[in-house]
């Protein structure tokens, strides 16, 4: 797959390399014909003037022909540029992202957040919040040092039901012995198995989630079982 990946930034820087060739060689063009469209006028017969409408309508078409150029050489930049990043997902498959991102999909399986404290807290109340924002589940969470903490949920609501498959997120609310409130930052952390391009963004399958490559903040290698 990656290989496959390599020979399309090749192919592209190639096409690059043509299409910049031909806007130059059009640019080239444009300038003679601005030349001799000069030279024209210049020398052109009083009693049987040139045709304004013919001339101007040339001039338009090569201008219109040089900006599809250039549009296709920047659409092939970024075709480039997603190609590259693309290799970089692939890399990704089979280690630990870090995501900065508070949503993850729920199925079957129990689901685990983390959570980053500014402090030490006394106390750190947890929400599950379903699509629409409404709470299916609340409680505590007993770890409340400071720095990279976690959280897994069952899967079931406040009144011990499975909830049903979709998206869920966590709010976390810290605070400490005196009641102020300790910032926290909420991630999802776990093994991509996948990457895909949907609607020309990169995304990872980690787990049942499909989470955009641009809410990753770090990787590394994911611990044996």
């Amino acid at each position: 797959m990656v290989t496959s990946t390599q020979s399309t930034t090749s192919t592209t820087s190639t096409t690059n390399t043509s299409s910049s060739s031909t806007t130059s060689g059009l640019a080239s063009t444009y300038e003679t014909f601005l030349g001799l469209l000069t030279a024209q006028i210049k020398n052109q017969d009083p009693l049987s003037p040139m045709d304004s409408a013919e001339w101007t309508n040339q001039l338009v078409q090569y201008s219109s022909v040089e900006q599809q150029l250039k549009s296709n050489e920047y659409l092939q930049a970024l075709v480039g540029l997603s190609a590259g990043n693309m290799a970089g997902s692939v890399n990704m498959i089979g280690k630990t992202a870090i995501a900065d991102i508070d949503t993850q999909t729920f199925k079957d399986k129990d689901l685990t957040w983390h959570y980053e404290l500014a402090g030490t807290a006394s106390k750190v109340d947890v929400e599950v919040l379903d699509s629409d924002g409404k709470t299916v589940w609340k409680g505590t969470s007993d770890q409340l040092t400071k720095g990279d903490n976690s959280f897994t949920w069952d899967g079931k609501d406040s009144s011990g039901n499975t909830v049903k498959e979709g998206n869920y997120t966590l709010k976390v609310t810290a605070t400490s012995a005196n009641g102020a409130t300790i910032a926290n930052a909420v991630s999802v952390q776990q093994r991509v198995d996948g990457t895909e391009l949907i609607d020309g963004e990169i995304i990872l399958r980690m787990g049942y989630s499909l989470i955009p490559m641009s809410y990753v903040t770090g990787v590394r290698e994911t611990a044996n079982a």
